[in-house]
Formats: structure tokens, sequence, C-alpha cells
């Protein structure tokens, strides 16, 4: 019987926080997660908050100044993403993250679906104005601490979506696309508590994928795992990826 890294079809990879930690970038709700260890901090993720409170606005954009993922390399879990590509696996990953790494990396850019937006560009709530993040915090450090839209005086915002937004459809439908066709699917670094991108998990079963899910802490989908690896993912999803290639 075909082991489920035998398997030769699509692969789809859902990462989360957990990814990008041995970057340096701090995950949400591990034993040490930003938002574990400062639950005020939720709130700078949450929409309805940011727009109705300037003094969390000014807040959050000197989080976003001060965010490490600025100065962060990817790792050796983003890299062995890489090799599957270029070993010309058909490849998917629907990340959670914003922080680009999977492209630093050097994963392609049609290759990854950016579930929850990005950090690197800024839109307006109010009209279509959108700057880069870098410019706007030249903005804040010139004096600035909520920065206004220079086109409409709206508020302005990271390009990430915030609880209580809704998710872009078009990048949904992609995302729950390259779930259902794929032959396996990893769960990477992610608790699986946020929907609808936690339901890709049981959207790939359904449609007869094999469930590896590779996190420290367990989620809500473990029962339909076909494999569950609780090391670190610096040193398990390169394994994996050897596995997968016949290493």
């Amino acid at each position: 019987m075909t082991r489920w890294h035998q398997r030769t079809g699509r692969i789809a990879v859902l990462t989360g926080a957990g990814i990008s930690t041995d970057s340096g970038i701090p995950d949400f709700r591990g034993p040490r997660g930003v938002w574990t260890e400062d639950p005020v901090a939720e709130l700078l993720s949450t929409y309805d908050n940011y727009v109705s409170d300037s003094a969390l606005r000014e807040r959050s954009w000197q989080a976003r100044r001060n965010n490490p993922a600025w100065g962060a390399e990817p790792n050796p879990a983003h890299l062995a993403l890489v090799e599957l590509e270029r070993a010309g696996r058909a490849l998917t990953i629907v990340t959670q993250n914003v922080d680009r790494l999977h492209q630093r990396a050097g994963s392609g850019s049609r290759r990854v679906i950016e579930i929850h937006g990005n950090m690197f560009d800024v839109v307006c709530v109010d009209c279509a104005y959108s700057a880069t993040m870098a410019e706007t915090l030249d903005r804040v450090g010139s004096g600035e601490p909520d920065p206004p839209c220079p086109h409409c005086g709206g508020i302005l915002k990271a390009a990430v979506i915030m609880f209580g937004q809704a998710l872009d459809h078009r990048t949904l439908l992609e995302a729950s696309l390259a779930a259902e066709t794929a032959d396996i699917f990893l769960a990477v670094g992610t608790s699986l508590q946020v929907e609808p991108a936690a339901s890709l998990c049981g959207r790939a079963v359904k449609a007869g994928a094999a469930l590896i899910i590779v996190n420290a802490e367990p989620t809500p989908y473990d029962s339909m795992a076909t494999e569950i690896v609780r090391e670190p993912i610096g040193e398990a999803l390169p394994r994996l990826v050897d596995l997968m290639l016949g290493r």
C-alpha cells in the first residue's frame, strides 16, 4: 500500500505563524505567543477596534515600525518548500502569514496565496488609495502618529485582513481549489483555530487528500490527520520534503 509521502499528485501547504518563529517572528497563540503574553495586543488585529480608536491606531503604527518581520530571514522550513517547487512538484502554498518569507525564500509568487494579505502595502478603508508600508512609516516617523489618507482623509491600515473583515472572495476561492485538488495537504505551524483558513483541512480530506499536521500543540483537526508531527518545524518540514522527494 502506498504511503502518503509516495503520492505523486498535487501538494497544498497551509502555513501559519509557527513556520516563521525560527526566523525570529513570534507566533500568536503559542505558549510565548504575542497574544498569550499581551492579550491587549489582539485588539490591534480587530477591525472594529482599529477604525474606532485613534489611540489604538497610533499604537498599531508603532508596532508596525518595530515589527521583527522587517529584519527576518527565511529559515529551513521555508527553504524546504522551495526545494519541492524546484523539484517539479505541483505545489501551492496557502499562507496565513503576512511576512512574505515564502517569496523571499524563493517560492514563486504564483505559487503563494496570501489568504490574510500582507504587511508591505497600505490601503485606505474609505477609498481606493494604496501605498507601500515603507513610505507610510516614513510619514509616521516624520510626526504623523496616525497618518490619514492623502486622497480622502480616511483611515489607513496595513493590507492585512483583520478580525471582523471578510477575506477576499477570489483569494478564498483559489485557496479552496488548492485544497480540493490536493493529493497531499500539509498544515504547518498553524493552530487551525481561525476560519475559514482552518476549514481547508476538511475540504482537502473530503476530496481524498492525506492530511499531515505539523504543529507543536494539538489542533481541532488532529482527528482527521493521516499523520501528526510535533517535532520542531525547522527540522520536521525538511525531513518531510525529503520523504516526498524520495531521498
